[in-house]
């Protein structure tokens, strides 16, 4: 399969050009028949492929929840940094320059060292001074990322019905 960001960047470039087409004071002339002779069916052609290729890499899909908790617990919490940075200076009262560098600083050493970032910031007096134990695990708490989880599934589920009405 060719690189999607690649094919997605050419499709945006169709929609560009035939945002460029338009017609001026409703009057067309032969230089947009040109376009649309090129970018309408190249277009389409270009977009189902990429959608065969899409619900062919998603049928193929094997998920393996082990190997995802592998990889999570590979990142020793690095993920957590930005969540931390924003806790320390909306909850901590922090300068944002002071909390980037304690966030920085314990994590670069959790990535040298292999430490998970959680035990290193709790283990700082500059962040526990100002973030309480149950503040820092919000922090890392991977059920934040899972918040929108039941809206997403419920807007395909919405979709999925829309487009088998019209089938």
């Amino acid at each position: 399969m060719k690189p999607p960001s690649g094919l997605a960047r050419l499709l945006r470039g169709y929609a560009l050009a035939g945002a460029e087409d338009q017609a001026l004071w409703h009057e067309r002339d032969i230089s947009h028949s040109s376009v649309e002779r090129v970018a309408l069916p190249d277009a389409t052609i270009l977009l189902d492929y990429m959608l065969v290729k899409t619900s062919a890499l998603i049928d193929e899909l094997e998920i393996r929840p082990e190997r995802m908790r592998e990889n999570i617990e590979r990142g020793l919490g690095l993920h957590a940094s930005s969540a931390v940075l924003l806790a320390l200076v909306e909850q901590g009262g922090m300068s944002r320059e002071d909390a980037y560098t304690a966030v920085q600083s314990a994590a670069l050493r959790s990535a040298d060292e292999r430490i998970p970032l959680r035990d290193l910031l709790a283990a700082d007096a500059t962040v526990s001074g100002r973030l309480s134990v149950r503040q820092l695990d919000a922090c890392f708490d991977e059920g934040r990322f899972l918040a929108h989880v039941p809206t997403v599934i419920a807007r395909l589920e919405a979709l999925e019905e829309r487009i088998g009405a019209h089938a």
